[in-house]
């Protein structure tokens, strides 16, 4: 049997192809269309994958997609009108981008796959991060945590997986998301949201995190981890094109500017730099520190929550906010885990993947037979 995963129309469009439970090919469409985070229908990725396999669409069992576009259509409309009058930017960037092949993606996948409706499948958002950690790793049973910015309505899930089963019993809600916090500052300190996060975490090493406790103020965590975030520091709620607030900027600063040289000689060495170009990169330094220590602390939160409710001694991670590494160090060392699995293609891409194994083992009841144990696949 033959099974197509698919991630589009957000970031990092993706194929992945399981023949008989195992991974022929995964690959981003950004690797063929030379556009980075490419979001476009993986035309070309998905050609890749059946070349690999030898296949022709005709010869595909089923095509899944990783998320159910017609209830995130929802929730961008309610966002809108709960909003309004303000949320008329919501929902006119919605109305421009939703009605067209991202909310038609079944018929999409039929026309360009030549593919009966009835064998077009789809996943849950986090679902499908779930399945592609879980479903790939060597565990026969572990916990489960997946975090990002936002899917269909959860910003976070949390639950175990057993075998070929999955059940996620908890999620966070959007609009309170620990990725969207993150990417907030992103954005702020002058990086490209869904793509300078790392960046983030690595100028966070410049710096101390002096303003950890004003990053506190714009989010409430309780003991598991599941958070609030304080609306008056946000505009991506309204559509506003950044997505902090003049509240965020009267507590943290003026943004930085893309193009701002960064120093990383904070000592201010004779001669290293401008004594003004040093005060700015530490102070962005220090606030990219602030954030990362507070992400850091929800995740764990969140890590040994499930820790205590699930027993395991196991557990598998995926969404963006996975990618994480500093964090991820530190769930291994202080939740209580003996054992960390990380989906390498955390992100959205893996989510085809994550989907296409959700139907062999959680849909058509199939043993596990495949562990990931490498990322070489496309």
């Amino acid at each position: 049997m033959n099974i197509l995963g698919l991630s589009c129309h957000y970031h990092d469009s993706a194929a992945a192809l399981l023949a008989a439970g195992q991974l022929v090919a995964a690959a981003e469409e950004e690797r063929f269309s030379r556009k980075k985070h490419d979001a476009g229908f993986p035309r070309q990725a998905i050609d890749f994958c059946l070349r690999q396999a030898g296949l022709r669409p005709g010869d595909l069992d089923y095509v899944v997609f990783h998320e159910k576009p017609f209830v995130k259509f929802t929730r961008v409309f309610q966002t809108a009108f709960a909003r309004w009058p303000k949320g008329w930017k919501v929902f006119r960037k919605a109305a421009q981008s939703w009605l067209g092949e991202k909310l038609w993606i079944k018929a999409l996948i039929e026309r360009e796959l030549d593919c009966p409706p009835e064998r077009v499948l789809f996943s849950e958002h986090h679902l499908s991060h779930a399945a592609s950690a879980f479903l790939a790793s060597p565990f026969d049973e572990a916990a489960i945590l997946t975090v990002d910015g936002v899917g269909e309505w959860a910003t976070a899930a949390a639950g175990f997986g057993r075998k070929g089963q999955i059940v996620l019993n908890r999620e966070l809600r959007f609009p309170h998301s620990l990725g969207l916090l993150y990417s907030t500052f992103t954005a702020w300190l002058g990086f490209q949201v869904n793509e300078g996060e790392y960046k983030v975490m690595g100028m966070a090493a410049y710096g101390q995190p002096r303003f950890a406790e004003q990053v506190r103020r714009l989010v409430q965590v309780d003991s598991t981890g599941g958070l609030h975030l304080d609306r008056r520091y946000f505009s991506f709620i309204d559509g506003i094109d950044r997505p902090f607030s003049r509240a965020f900027v009267e507590l943290f600063g003026p943004p930085r500017q893309p193009d701002s040289p960064f120093n990383t000689c904070l000592g201010g060495a004779p001669g290293s730099a401008e004594p003004e170009l040093i005060r700015d990169s530490r102070h962005h330094a220090d606030v990219a520190a602030s954030v990362q220590q507070v992400t850091e602390e929800v995740l764990l939160r969140m890590a040994r929550s499930v820790r205590e409710e699930t027993g395991l001694r196991r557990l598998c991670m995926a969404g963006g906010v996975a990618l994480n590494g500093v964090a991820n160090a530190r769930i291994l060392r202080e939740a209580g885990f003996d054992d960390l699995y990380v989906q390498p293609a955390s992100g959205d891409a893996g989510a085809a993947l994550g989907a296409a194994l959700y139907v062999w083992h959680g849909l058509l009841g199939q043993p596990r037979a495949f562990i990931m144990d490498h990322a070489y696949w496309g």
